[in-house]
């Protein structure tokens, strides 16, 4: 087969365009958590991590992503202070959940989501 040289290829607009898209990160069209959040699918919950508050698949990923991100640092907290990851988890919990923007969702003592 024989090789097309790159300036050719570059010159094809079609190409040009699919070679950007492909460029992109999957990221880069999915719901951020501040998204999530502000739009009322995503809370924080008193155990440390993020809640579905509705059903969203994209929400949920981001859910997913951030949670995991947290477990890991959780853990790397609590080895580095001799406590265990539920105790960090917790605190970070607390911390998460006064920070929280007016009109987005937390979890309460009782386990329900209630707009702050």
């Amino acid at each position: 087969m024989k090789s097309i040289p790159l300036k050719t290829l570059l010159q094809k607009p079609t190409l040009l365009l699919l070679l950007g898209l492909s460029l992109f990160s999957l990221n880069a069209f999915a719901m951020s958590l501040q998204e999530a959040k502000a739009q009322g699918y995503l809370g924080e919950q008193l155990n440390g991590y993020l809640g579905l508050v509705q059903n969203n698949s994209e929400a949920k990923a981001v859910m997913d992503d951030v949670n995991n991100k947290r477990r890991a640092h959780y853990e790397t907290i609590a080895k580095k202070n001799n406590i265990s990851a539920a105790d960090v988890a917790k605190l970070a919990g607390e911390k998460a959940i006064a920070a929280t923007d007016k009109g987005n969702y937390v979890q309460n003592a009782q386990g329900k989501w209630v707009k702050k």
